[in-house]
C-alpha cells in the first residue's frame, strides 16, 4: 500500500477530518506506542499501519483492504 492509498483509505473509512485526527493523535500499542503518523515516519510499512489503525478502531475485517485495494481472504 502506498502512502497515497493509505490517505485515501483513511479518508474513505473515517472521513477526512476524523481520519486526520486518528492518524496524528491516536497512539496505537500495536505500532509500538506511536501514532500512525509517527509509525509511518519511522518506516513502518504502510499496510501494517493501516491494519493496526483498523484494529484499533474495530473496523470490520472485510474493510481492511482499503480504498482501491483488492480484498484478500485469509
Amino acid at each position: 500500500m502506498k502512502v497515497s492509498e493509505f490517505r485515501l483509505a483513511v479518508d474513505d473509512e473515517f472521513g477526512e477530518s476524523q481520519g486526520r485526527v486518528l492518524v496524528s493523535g491516536l497512539v496505537i500499542d500495536e505500532l509500538g506506542g506511536r501514532t500512525s503518523a509517527e509509525a509511518l515516519a519511522a518506516g513502518v510499512p504502510t499496510g501494517d499501519v493501516w491494519v493496526a489503525l483498523c484494529r484499533a478502531n474495530e473496523v470490520p475485517r472485510e474493510r481492511w483492504h482499503g480504498r482501491g485495494r483488492p480484498v484478500h481472504s485469509s
